[in-house]
């Protein structure tokens, strides 16, 4: 699932977030940016996530039904690490509903609060505003821990 950003100095689209999270504890495990919708911004990023599990970890991605998931190159990566592709059923926008709120509290959090005269600052940001979500914001559901200090990691080896 991809999130358009713009900046203030052209007001045009100048950033494509493309993140991924981790439901087991709410952490962003990697994200990439681009300038333009390609293979590369999800490729890149899921190349960022495998490399994050041991050899023997199996979890699922989940995603929407967008062309990139359905590319070739996409579920090779996939079967190569022995995965389970999962997708939302079209039009059903409930079954990404925590990466949909990710979204909702990334806009309230960063992007509404800052003006962002470039596209490196805006990347530059982004990447900031993902280190404090996953190391300092708290959550509730994780009885007031972040996600990365929860301990909560099960990708990471023993």
């Amino acid at each position: 699932m991809r999130y358009l950003m713009r900046t203030h100095a052209t007001g045009l689209i100048d950033s494509i977030a493309q993140p991924s999270l981790d439901l087991y504890n709410g952490e962003i495990v990697a994200f990439e940016t681009s300038k333009r919708p390609v293979f590369e911004l999800v490729g890149s990023m899921l190349k960022k996530a495998l490399a994050r599990l041991a050899s023997h970890e199996r979890p699922m991605p989940h995603s929407d039904q967008g062309w990139q998931y359905r590319m070739p190159a996409y579920q090779r990566q996939l079967r190569e690490r022995q995965l389970v592709q999962s997708m939302s059923r079209k039009g059903n926008c409930l079954d990404n509903a925590a990466m949909e709120s990710f979204f909702a509290v990334l806009k309230s959090e960063f992007f509404y609060l800052n003006k962002f005269d470039s596209v490196d600052a805006l990347r530059d940001g982004l990447a900031d505003y993902i280190h404090y979500y996953n190391h300092d914001r708290i959550k509730l559901k994780l009885k007031g821990l972040s996600p990365f200090s929860t301990g909560l990691r099960p990708w990471l080896p023993s």
